[in-house]
């Protein structure tokens, strides 16, 4: 997947403030300069290729959002998306949590399919300088601005891509409080659409039911624990996913209480037989390093291709039950 791939055709922005009482909705379509067309590609190619997203699948008998989309046609995308921001609109001036911002809505085209994109910019505080004039002299200050957009750097946390022949929908959301209790409004109230576990999500499971089971019957097997944390880096250096059967197996198929242990934990979110994929580098960082804590403070950064090689780093277990940890092979030490 490459930021180019994706082509902007059109896009509209709404401002739906609910501070205000009243939306304030465009009747035109915005005029897509090569900045403003490089600000709403690269937001979607963030959503695309990260892995906090979620699939979304509409319920067709009760979502009031999918029968705009599709019924959808681009020409008329100025009254469709006036639709889409009334409807979110709505369920942001009841839920004063809900934070304001600009609705902007797109047109792309992504491998010769067209999609949909709706992208909930929510404002962000921040200072800007204003200049003036008084009794003839100029005056500079400094105000801060309650409505600034993100940046194209940031990320965005609430944001919809559709493809419009499938109706397939990749998801962003982020919980409100919606009558005393945290609700992913965008999918169950706004979208009416039923979502899975984004890949990052599913890979923090995993990790952290490995680290649970670990400690509780692998508590002094050092060796065992740095076992395990290989084991998922290799399984996913050589396949770019995690099988999750096949690591269940490979980690504790020998120990079959500990492995029903282990697959109990992810049988209550629903992945026990599922095979997790995440894209971003971020994502998998933690699976590229093994860091470690001796027990009066020092501690250790090893790349697992390092953690690899005997060659390169030797872990020792003395006479008296210590450990000791041998680098071998050093040209030079810097420091940070």
């Amino acid at each position: 997947m490459e930021r180019d791939e994706f082509i902007i055709r059109n896009a509209i922005v709404h401002i739906l403030d609910s501070t205000a009482g009243i939306p304030a909705l465009s009747d035109t379509v915005l005029e897509l300069g090569p900045d403003l067309n490089d600000f709403i590609r690269g937001h979607i190619y963030k959503i695309a290729s990260g892995d906090d997203v979620k699939h979304c699948h509409f319920d067709e008998e009760t979502s009031l959002v999918y029968p705009i989309l599709k019924s959808f046609k681009e020409e008329n995308l100025v009254e469709a998306s006036k639709e889409l921001a009334g409807l979110l609109y709505t369920i942001m001036n009841q839920n004063i949590d809900i934070p304001p911002a600009d609705l902007l809505i797109a047109v792309y085209q992504y491998k010769s399919q067209l999609h949909l994109a709706i992208l909930k910019l929510n404002y962000k505080e921040t200072f800007v300088h204003l200049t003036g004039e008084a009794e003839g002299l100029n005056c500079n200050d400094i105000i801060k601005y309650k409505a600034t957009l993100p940046s194209f750097g940031a990320r965005l946390t609430e944001a919809a891509l559709i493809n419009l022949s499938s109706m397939d929908t990749l998801l962003v959301e982020k919980k409100y409080e919606i009558n005393g209790v945290k609700t992913n409004y965008m999918s169950s109230l706004f979208l009416g659409c039923r979502t899975n576990l984004s890949s990052k999500t599913k890979l923090s499971i995993v990790t952290k039911a490995v680290e649970q089971i670990n400690k509780t019957y692998f508590d002094d097997n050092f060796d065992k624990q740095m076992e395990t944390k290989s084991i998922l880096q290799n399984e996913f250096a050589e396949e770019g996913l995690l099988d999750i059967p096949k690591i269940t197996e490979k980690i504790y198929g020998s120990q079959p209480e500990i492995k029903e242990a282990f697959t109990e934990k992810l049988e209550k979110y629903h992945i026990e037989k599922e095979a997790v994929a995440p894209q971003s580098k971020s994502t998998i960082r933690k699976l590229e390093k093994q860091f470690l804590t001796t027990d009066s403070g020092i501690e250790i950064n090893i790349p697992m291709e390092q953690y690899n090689n005997p060659q390169n780093i030797e872990f020792i277990t003395n006479a008296d039950g210590t450990l000791s940890v041998l680098i071998k092979n050093i040209n030079r030490l810097s420091t940070k």
